[in-house]
């Protein structure tokens, strides 16, 4: 590990969080939130059941969840709504490249998708959890058809280069290590408890018990107490007809010793973090098929291809000027704004607000946040390895998490996720040309499988935080910023409202830029009918 995170470097909540991310990945990062208190679950089922707008003017400043959350709501609601859009479509970090997609970020390297058609990658959001009940209410509203996404994978393999003894390096699959240092603590626990070595408030039919459901949990020989494997964990040679090989070859279990060297007991929890459930949701097609919904359903309203470059308002309203992709100039006027625009970003603009106001703005930090897509000639992972989805945990600097797809399951051609990766790791492999992060990718996934280099046809990269419109994958609240910024960026100054998943405690997830937006319709319209 090349970095102590639990050492006195580690000042505040927001230092403590990337930490976490680079080493354990996004569902280190956000366990990390969930343990400081900054939980994650979907508070609001529905949006506010708002009505009689009466034409009052909403400008909106981007179409990216948040934003289209608030167009539809308002417009539905009678508010006359005019959405302002930097990108040329809507979805924000909502958004799939797939064969065409174009994208050229702050270092200047240009990239067209090359995918082959029907694959794709989700540069922004790419799972839902079953209790983000904002998503999935306009996943269901807009008809956006789901499939499940394979979050675990016991078939999987967990990869740590970082451990000792003969298993580190080495690629071991997660359900053969679960088995088996499950295996063993439920031996010594069952062995302790029997002897009377545990000091445990028991009965002596409790004590029965527990160690019953030891031997079913550890898959324990009920007489000798002892963990000798169990066929859960796999054969060496399956089973089959006739006698050869008949009833197959069982696996035998790693040593407890080289179990613990190994590191890869890292990966394993009794149930999945909350927010990280092992069978979650995504759109069939990618993620922006969500925002397609928004779209379908908004007309006109969202004016694309447009930047911000000043938001002004007084006692009557506010004023938003605009230059279009032509260079053609422009001002749109309207009751009260609606800013959905990354703090990041807005930094950058000429905005009239309060001086305390924008002393707020300035507390907010945005993580780096890298994502590789690798179009494969071939599913070896299925074909050879019968992996199908989840996730290959490893500590490889700047991979963590290679992700396999959950969708086209038995083709001929896959698209997986070749790193994941953040903070410092995110910047450095940030700065290499497309080529060379498709390069680095393939480096350390040839580690793990032999056919990664030959099977590798073309990738697509995304670094958020070289993203001119986003400059950060999601905000990173401190401690401090926390208690005493964010409070007042969640209020209005004047008639300028901002939303966006920055303000909210949902950080990182579409359920925290839809529920901010219903948030602050539903002040907009308290205020309108007072």
């Amino acid at each position: 590990m090349s970095e102590n995170i639990y050492s006195k470097t580690i000042t505040s909540r927001r230092s403590f969080i990337e930490g976490l991310a680079a080493i354990g990945g996004i569902s280190l990062a956000l366990a990390g939130m969930d343990a400081l208190g900054l939980g994650i679950e979907s508070e609001y089922s529905t949006p506010p059941n708002i009505s009689g707008g009466n034409g009052k003017k909403i400008v909106i400043l981007g179409a990216g969840l948040a934003g289209l959350t608030a167009a539809y709501e308002m417009s539905k609601a009678g508010y006359d709504c005019k959405v302002i859009e930097t990108r040329s479509f809507a979805g924000g970090r909502c958004q799939t490249a797939r064969k065409g997609f174009k994208y050229t970020d702050l270092m200047g390297y240009s990239q067209t998708c090359e995918f082959d058609e029907g694959h794709y990658l989700n540069n922004g959001p790419w799972r839902i959890p079953y209790h983000h009940h904002s998503t999935l209410y306009y996943t269901k509203k807009f008809n956006v058809p789901l499939q499940l996404f394979n979050n675990d994978n016991d078939n999987s393999f967990v990869y740590f280069e970082g451990g000792t003894g003969p298993l580190a390096g080495k690629p071991l699959r997660k359900g053969k290590v679960a088995a088996d240092v499950r295996g063993y603590t439920s031996e010594i626990l069952a062995k302790a408890s029997k002897s009377g070595a545990l000091n445990l408030p028991f009965s002596a039919a409790d004590k029965d018990r527990f160690i019953a459901y030891l031997i079913g949990e550890g898959w324990l020989n009920a007489d000798t107490l002892s963990y000798e494997g169990t066929n859960g964990r796999g054969y060496e040679v399956d089973p089959g007809p006739g006698i050869n090989p008949g009833p197959g070859i069982p696996s035998k279990p790693y040593a407890m010793s080289d179990l613990l060297g190994s590191k890869a007991w890292s990966v394993l929890q009794s149930v999945s973090d909350y927010e990280q459930q092992r069978v979650m949701f995504q759109p069939i097609g990618g993620m922006d098929q969500i925002a397609k919904g928004f779209v379908k359903n908004l007309g006109d309203l969202i004016q694309y291809s447009t930047s911000v470059k000043k938001i002004a308002q007084d006692a009557n309203g506010v004023s938003v000027s605009w230059i279009d992709g032509n260079g053609v100039k422009g001002v749109t006027t309207a009751d009260y704004c609606i800013c959905t625009i990354p703090i990041s970003v807005l930094n950058g603009i000429d905005l009239q607000v309060s001086p305390a106001f924008k002393e707020a703005m300035l507390k907010v930090a945005y993580a780096p946040v890298n994502k590789i897509g690798l179009q494969m000639s071939n599913r070896f992972w299925e074909d050879k390895y019968r992996i199908y989805g989840g996730h290959v945990y490893n500590d490889i600097p700047g991979i963590r998490t290679i992700s396999l797809p959950s969708y086209g399951f038995q083709g001929e051609k896959g698209v997986l996720l070749g790193y994941y990766s953040f903070g410092g790791e995110a910047a450095k492999i940030s700065a290499k040309s497309p080529a060379d992060r498709a390069a680095f990718a393939l480096e350390g996934g040839q580690k793990i499988f032999p056919e990664y280099k030959s099977s590798f046809e073309n990738s697509f990269s995304f670094c958020w935080h070289l993203d001119k419109d986003n400059l950060g994958g999601w905000a990173v609240w401190s401690e401090e910023a926390r208690k005493e910024a964010y409070p007042k960026l969640c209020d209005p100054d004047g008639r300028i409202y901002l939303a966006g998943e920055h303000l909210t405690y949902l950080g990182g997830w579409q359920a925290g830029a839809i529920e901010s937006a219903w948030q602050q319709i539903e002040k907009i319209h308290k205020r309108v009918k007072a």
